[in-house]
């Protein structure tokens, strides 16, 4: 991806957990003329391999500066991301799965707002996204619209009158669409991680609601997934 000259470019935060919301998300973003700070959150999660993927992506859009943060939620626990808890694979429910961790947007926008205000910027990027997900309360655009007062409110830039803007360029699309996005941005899915409960390689379990959702938005978009499973598409 071809850039102008980055002091030519607004700076913005983009939250980039290495998973495919957050990687298209970055695309975005680029695309729309931002030089990027990227923040991983190394938050202690059993899908450690999304890490990896972060490294990967901020290396191919070429972002100005990639933070890896150390925030260890294991010890709240509480998730099957962060605590001895088996990852369902039945399928996406109606209820909050056991995969939410407690606050994790909440917490997570908190730091990026930080981290935006510290290096300048007055964008923020978020990949959230209140149609094709589990259903984490922290997805939803409500949440999104308060957090935006909040900050205005906790911020010197706020209180100055020039309040940080918060991008969520993905709410209302679905996974298809997202999916569609990699090809039009040109993103290899390869260079995302989706999955909760990696296997051994690493390779994607294929039945986590994650990998579920993510598989199935592909195959409605008609675009290869090059992400390799463990288990066949579920019927």
């Amino acid at each position: 991806m071809n850039h102008p000259d980055q002091s030519d470019r607004p700076i913005a935060v983009v939250l980039l957990s290495g998973g495919l919301d957050s990687m298209v998300t970055a695309g975005l973003a680029a695309e729309a003329g931002y030089d990027l700070v990227a923040l991983t959150i190394d938050y202690g999660q059993r899908h450690r391999v999304e890490l990896d993927a972060a490294r990967i992506i901020a290396r191919k859009l070429e972002v100005r500066r990639h933070i890896l943060l150390p925030l260890d939620l294991r010890a709240f626990g509480g998730s099957a991301l962060t605590d001895d808890i088996a990852v369902p694979k039945d399928g996406v429910g109606s209820e909050i799965p056991v995969t939410y961790v407690p606050a994790r947007n909440l917490v997570f926008l908190s730091l990026t707002t930080a981290c935006a205000e510290a290096s300048g910027a007055r964008d923020i990027f978020i990949g959230i996204n209140a149609l094709d997900y589990s259903g984490y309360p922290d997805c939803r655009p409500e949440f999104v619209a308060s957090f935006v007062e909040t900050a205005r409110l906790a911020t010197k830039a706020g209180v100055e009158g020039q309040p940080l803007r918060v991008h969520a360029p993905l709410q209302m699309m679905t996974k298809a669409q997202i999916a569609a996005e990699t090809a039009r941005l040109d993103l290899d899915p390869s260079w995302s991680w989706s999955c909760y409960d990696p296997q051994p390689g690493p390779v994607a379990c294929g039945l986590c609601d994650s990998c579920r959702l993510r598989r199935t938005g592909f195959a409605e978009a008609g675009i290869a997934d090059t992400t390799a499973y463990a288990a066949p598409m579920p019927k």
